[in-house]
């Protein structure tokens, strides 16, 4: 059994939050790279070579990529050799106070959702738990703003319903996103599972790794393509790069029913893997 200290988690914490507010992956600037390179809108060129400029100042000045700092979301796979000295939860929320205090990163999180206190660091996390095999703690960190969440949706099709008429409610939650979640997307598709587990499923896709499905990997090209049909464009001003990447996630469910959800996420797609 191999212990991990709490304060450890804590000090990756801190420090995972900032460096993910203040640089993308490099994988995510390539593909702003080559939208920008093969976008056939002058305005919406300019939008995407903005956008790569505005990452590079974030990340050599450590400041935000956006005002937007986001709700932390964390996926935790803890190895069952693992035992923690604490507790895990306030580790990660300790390290959230402190990385956005100390990050100067804008507190979103309030207390109640009708009497909107502002907790004042950013906590507490949505933090969701698995424990798989092994002796590590791992953990995918997501800055989830506000502007992209909100224009996510659900629908529960029936069992008879086809790929096309999923892609259409896809393009639909899109569409009616239009400039608001900041094009060009990341979108994250959950199908299957059940009502709740379809949305998780949906906002965990947003940082899933490859997992080398053929039969998945057709289908989100498929969906990546007829979204950039809609001519939204980076900034929603108009252009053939109204997304940049769509990832599924899958899950067995009833026979009687096919959950799918979008979590539309925008063009700084946060997030950072960790692991202890």
């Amino acid at each position: 059994m191999r212990k991990i200290d709490s304060e450890i988690i804590t000090k990756e914490i801190k420090e995972a939050v900032q460096t993910a507010n203040y640089s993308l992956e490099q994988n995510l600037i390539q593909k702003l790279k080559n939208a920008a390179k093969n976008e056939n809108s002058k305005l919406g060129k300019n939008v995407l070579n903005e956008l790569i400029k505005n990452a590079k100042i974030a990340r050599e000045e450590n400041i935000p990529i956006c005002q937007d700092t986001g709700i932390v979301v964390i996926f935790a796979e803890v190895g069952n050799d693992v035992k923690i000295d604490g507790n895990l939860y306030d580790a990660i929320n300790y390290g959230i106070k402190i990385g956005y205090n100390e990050g100067y990163l804008r507190n979103s999180v309030v207390e109640d959702p009708f009497k909107r206190e502002n907790t004042g660091d950013n906590t507490p996390a949505i933090i969701y738990t698995d424990f798989v095999d092994g002796d590590r703690l791992n953990l995918k960190i997501l800055i989830k703003g506000a502007g992209s969440e909100n224009m996510s949706k659900i629908k529960m099709f029936k069992p008879t319903s086809t790929k096309d008429e999923i892609i259409e409610f896809i393009i639909d939650t899109v569409e009616n996103a239009g400039a608001n979640a900041c094009p060009p997307y990341i979108l994250g598709i959950g199908i299957g599972g059940t009502f709740e587990k379809a949305a998780l499923l949906s906002k965990k896709a947003l940082v899933k790794d490859y997992q080398g499905d053929i039969y998945l990997e057709e289908f989100e090209k498929k969906i990546l393509k007829e979204v950039n049909k809609t001519g939204i464009g980076p900034a929603g001003l108009g252009g053939n790069t109204t997304a940049l990447d769509v990832n599924i996630l899958t899950h067995p469910c009833h026979i009687a029913s096919l959950p799918v959800a979008v979590n539309v996420n925008c063009h700084a797609s946060r997030h950072i893997k960790i692991s202890i």
